[in-house]
């Protein structure tokens, strides 16, 4: 009698339990949805501010606004749509995802700022990224962590390799001068709860490197991207305008060929010049310069998140 007593305790109880459930997530999700709000507006301040004061101060406050919102309950499953301001991108795994954005200078350089968050199913894990690109001499030589990022705003889709120690491959723009404009294809990896940056997997070309760095003029744009059917990272070659220029990578541009890095055994090897006629849907997502938008815009890049 006592047994089935305490049972009929626990359907009755199952409900309200339920209903608890459901009402704190409702809670949450109204919540995230406060946040959004504060963070769309302060990501229009921080591309549309006129002085640096003004963007640095918009920018300051969303990044505490964004801890903020992540702390709470189940927020990896929020995907902050209306932040058009900023890159969110998942990995294919849903292992974690990655925030990333710039803020533009007055003299016409750029800072990045970003933030990993795993994908916990508890409490948050972030790990900030911190723009460590001024003092990284040899990018395309140097393994880094999330303190010494080489700072992008990602676009495109996040890959992932199975090799023996599974990474991830990044695309990137790097905003970078008033003459030039970068772009990287960068790897992630993690290992003993830290974030590393960077992976001896690229062979150009029998020149070794651990990440791939691309400059050219700011008055051109480039492609790179990744093109899963074929396993190939597709990008523009680059060339100078004239023999005069090749060592001032601030004036080349695209020549209307391509070349491709291709995945074997969890590694890149160079492709040169690729028949673009065979891969599919040859675009990339196109930069439109902060100074050019106007409040209230669609700003920076465009970017197709991936379902959290």
């Amino acid at each position: 009698m006592k047994k089935q007593f305490i049972i009929g305790l626990l359907f009755l109880a199952a409900p309200l339990f339920i209903f608890a459930q459901h009402s704190d997530q409702n809670t949450g999700i109204k919540r995230l949805m406060l946040y959004q709000d504060s963070l769309t507006q302060l990501g229009k301040d921080f591309v549309n501010g006129e002085v640096d004061i003004d963007r640095k101060a918009a920018n300051y406050h969303f990044i505490k606004t964004l801890v903020t919102a992540l702390k709470t309950p189940n927020s990896f499953l929020f995907r902050f749509d209306s932040v058009k301001t900023i890159s969110i991108l998942n990995s294919p795994d849903n292992r974690f995802r990655i925030f990333s954005w710039h803020i533009i200078n007055m003299d016409g350089s750029y800072r990045f700022y970003g933030a990993i968050q795993m994908n916990t199913g508890g409490a948050l894990k972030l790990y900030p990224l911190e723009d460590y690109t001024p003092l990284i001499k040899n990018p395309e030589d140097t393994v880094t962590d999330n303190t010494k990022w080489y700072g992008a705003q990602y676009y495109d889709k996040i890959v992932r390799i199975d090799a023996a120690t599974p990474y991830y491959v990044l695309l990137g723009w790097k905003g970078n001068t008033v003459e030039s404009t970068k772009k990287v294809i960068d790897v992630i990896s993690f290992k003993n709860d830290k974030v590393s940056f960077g992976l001896p997997v690229f062979d150009q070309k029998g020149k070794i490197k651990k990440r791939v760095v691309f400059e050219y003029t700011r008055d051109a744009s480039m492609l790179l991207r990744y093109a899963p059917d074929e396993h190939l990272i597709v990008f523009d070659n680059l060339v100078p305008p004239d023999k005069k220029s090749k060592d001032k990578p601030q004036t080349y541009g695209p020549d209307l060929s391509y070349n491709a890095f291709r995945t074997k055994n969890g590694r890149w090897e160079y492709v040169d010049n690729i028949d673009m006629r065979n891969v599919p849907d040859a675009h990339d997502m196109e930069y439109i310069d902060p100074k050019e938008q106007k409040a209230g815009a669609n700003p920076v890049i465009s970017t197709k998140k991936t379902p959290a």
